[in-house]
């Protein structure tokens, strides 16, 4: 494999239903980096039916270039008419680095198609660099530079591990929703457009859809949520998450939790903040009875505000929080809510 035919850096813009996935607008903003440190561009890879005219948007959000694959075996989403299709790209284009969200399909995706282009891929990213592997000088082994080092945690989080891919291309990861940052769109871009198309054989391989049934849920996902009155093991039983309820009511935000509180059974894994959970960005976070572990803490240290409040003067959640209370959360979160509800009743 000759590495330096291998060039740019792309995303793969996964789109459902005609609209682009938001994970595809955050890998454009961070391949945006890391093309910059390659001096490279960064295309988006677009595979649909009747989907050219999302290239603009892709534009906008960072893409100097969209390959689009327009076909009618692509409207829903299948696993094999898709990865061949991204295989095929790869093939053609040979893109140094290859970015895929690591989202229900994202994650059906990445895998097979890096087996297909016979290189690595290291799954559910949550930092992206480039710089030398080793990250350290090891005698008698090459230091290789200009490296795509990929941090993703491991051990349900108890561990961060580093990883490169030095001999292959393209350098393939699947990265964590909300993990990475939309550049400010920029009105009016456009970006080179090409259309691929590999062609299609179905075969036995090609299921075949027969209905496709959409989840209705009223809860909303507390990756959008601006206000997140988020609880942990210190709430200390599922029937008291109800006065964090009462909080989140009067706010107009969303409860969530840490992994202590999903692990015992008290609230679903959709609400869970932290590196085996969602990353978050709320305006407002209020951590109650989160002693604030590294594996939490990084999943809402993005957070524009964050408001502590633990028994526990010493519990780290204070190192990132704004502002502190030190006490009873079963007397001061009431009394918040109280005081909440009066001054907006009074205006």
């Amino acid at each position: 494999m000759n590495l330096e035919e291998y060039k740019g850096v792309y995303v793969f813009a996964q789109q459902v239903d005609n609209e682009i996935s938001s994970i595809a607008f955050e890998l454009l903003g961070k391949a945006k980096d890391l093309a910059k440190d390659l001096n490279t561009d960064v295309t988006a890879v677009l595979l649909g039916s009747g989907v050219k005219n999302l290239a603009d948007s892709l534009a906008e959000y960072g893409a100097d270039k969209v390959i689009v694959v327009d076909d009618p075996e692509l409207k829903v989403y299948r696993t094999e008419p898709y990865a061949h299709a991204l295989s095929e790209v790869i093939n053609k284009y040979k893109p140094e680095i290859v970015l895929v969200g690591a989202t229900a399909i994202g994650r059906d995706l990445g895998p097979r198609v890096s087996a297909r282009v016979a290189t690595g891929l290291t799954a559910d990213c949550t930092v992206l660099e480039i710089g030398d592997f080793p990250l350290q000088p090891i005698p008698g082994q090459e230091q290789k530079h200009n490296q795509l080092l990929m941090t993703r945690p491991a051990f349900g989080g108890n561990t961060i591990a580093t990883i490169a891919c030095p001999d292959n291309r393209p350098q393939m990861a699947t990265v964590r929703a909300g993990v990475m940052q939309k550049i400010q769109p920029i009105k009016g871009a456009k970006a080179v457009v090409e259309e691929f198309n590999p062609g299609f054989t179905p075969n036995n391989k090609y299921v075949e859809i027969i209905d496709v049934v959409k989840a209705v849920t009223d809860t909303v996902d507390i990756m959008d949520a601006k206000i997140l009155v988020s609880g942990g093991r210190g709430v200390g039983s599922p029937e008291n998450f109800k006065i964090l309820e009462d909080l989140a009511e009067v706010l107009g935000g969303t409860v969530s939790c840490s992994r202590a509180v999903v692990d015992a059974g008290w609230k679903p894994k959709d609400l869970q903040v932290g590196q085996t959970g969602k990353t978050v960005r709320p305006n407002v976070y209020f951590a109650i009875g989160i002693s604030g572990a590294i594996q939490h803490v990084a999943g809402m240290e993005e957070s524009d505000i964050i408001v502590a409040i633990n028994k526990d003067a010493d519990a780290p959640i204070f190192d990132v929080a704004d502002y502190g209370v030190v006490g009873d959360l079963n007397k001061i979160v009431p009394k918040l809510t109280e005081s909440l509800k009066a001054e907006i009743a009074a205006k």
